[in-house]
């Protein structure tokens, strides 16, 4: 295999990472003012990703140094097209990620209430744009004969995309609610998992049409295999969360948003970046690719440090893996004295 295949291969599996990862956290930021009605229902939810949700950004960081590194290409028409959107995730994430760390530093509700919203607004803008975007990589996007995107914003704003944008919308939404019914005990374990059953219902179908759709715009045989797993494991999920498995209902999910991920780049294999311009030039692994030499490297710094890290973020949720419940807030931390080593 050509390590620009290798490299494809490598960039979709931490893409897949991030979002089966840092899908879910997305997914309880967003369900805050839902399953968190008072002060320690909400103190509960945030220590349910406190310990792993900068772990799970890791992912995207790696994914955007790899891309630019391997298909430096395919990173400057990325970046320079999608600008403003990538703009908005940015800042949504550095947003979210002080109001995680400032959230406690006040016994004000007034104080408290504002940051709940950053955190509200910083999980749902990712979780929407992040399909936006991927749904213009799928489809195609003006590229003309310099590799140069000529399209505008509201380019990025057509009827595919904006499914795309609603399918990772409601799947997070879907994957935190498993979250929050595997981590935690009490009411909120029956309640998020009453909600995650209703979630997933709607996430299958809003997933089924995006998938069709891809599939028949664009989709090869890998692709469509893909998607049919992905649809059969979402309802395995939540038949599984139906059932009170919280357990194989998160696991159900998770491969889900694998394997439509998966999907997605087969379908794009072998563009990166197709154009949707008669006259224009699609990015591929070949034109957008960095030097032999480069991707030489890579491979090497790859081998020896992605263990290292997958063995390190594996401990952390073992570390973290037991369940929380509301008498496991005390009083100090409702006072807003932070106690050490938390959030």
């Amino acid at each position: 295999m050509e390590l620009t295949t290798v490299w494809f291969c490598l960039i979709a599996v931490l893409w897949i990472g991030y979002f089966a990862l840092e899908g879910f956290d997305f997914g309880v930021g967003m369900l805050l003012p839902v399953l968190g009605r008072e002060e320690r229902e909400r103190r509960v939810l945030i220590n349910t990703i406190g310990p792993v949700w900068d772990g799970n950004e890791v992912w995207v960081l790696v994914a955007g140094g790899a891309t630019f590194a391997a298909f430096p290409e395919w990173y400057a028409t990325l970046f320079s097209g999608f600008y403003l959107p990538l703009l908005l995730i940015l800042v949504a994430l550095i947003v979210r990620g002080v109001a995680f760390e400032y959230r406690a530093k006040r016994d004000d509700p007034t104080w408290r209430a504002r940051w709940d919203l950053a955190i509200f607004w910083g999980s749902l803008l990712p979780a929407v744009l992040w399909g936006v975007a991927f749904g213009n990589i799928v489809r195609g996007v003006p590229i003309d004969a310099d590799l140069e995107y000529v399209g505008g914003f509201f380019n990025l704003l057509n009827p595919y995309a904006l499914l795309g944008g609603l399918t990772t919308l409601t799947l997070f939404l879907t994957h935190g609610a498993m979250y929050v019914a595997l981590k935690t005990d009490g009411p909120i374990r029956r309640e998020a998992r009453a909600l995650a059953t209703r979630l997933g219902l709607v996430a299958a179908l809003v997933a089924v049409l995006f998938l069709v759709w891809t599939q028949v715009d664009t989709g090869s045989v890998a692709s469509g295999v893909l998607f049919v797993l992905a649809a059969l494991a979402l309802l395995a999920g939540v038949a599984a969360a139906g059932a009170a498995r919280e357990g194989w209902a998160f696991l159900g999910t998770f491969v889900t948003i694998a394997l439509a991920v998966a999907g997605l780049f087969a379908a794009l294999f072998p563009d990166v970046m197709p154009t949707s311009l008669a006259d224009g030039t699609s990015l591929t692994t070949t034109n957008a690719a960095a030097t032999a030499y480069t991707l030489k490297i890579m491979t090497g710094v790859a081998v020896v440090f992605t263990p290292i890290v997958l063995v390190y973020q594996g401990w952390t949720y073992w570390v973290f893996r037991k369940r929380l419940s509301v008498h496991h807030i005390p009083e100090a931390v409702l006072a807003g004295e932070r106690p050490a080593g938390g959030r």
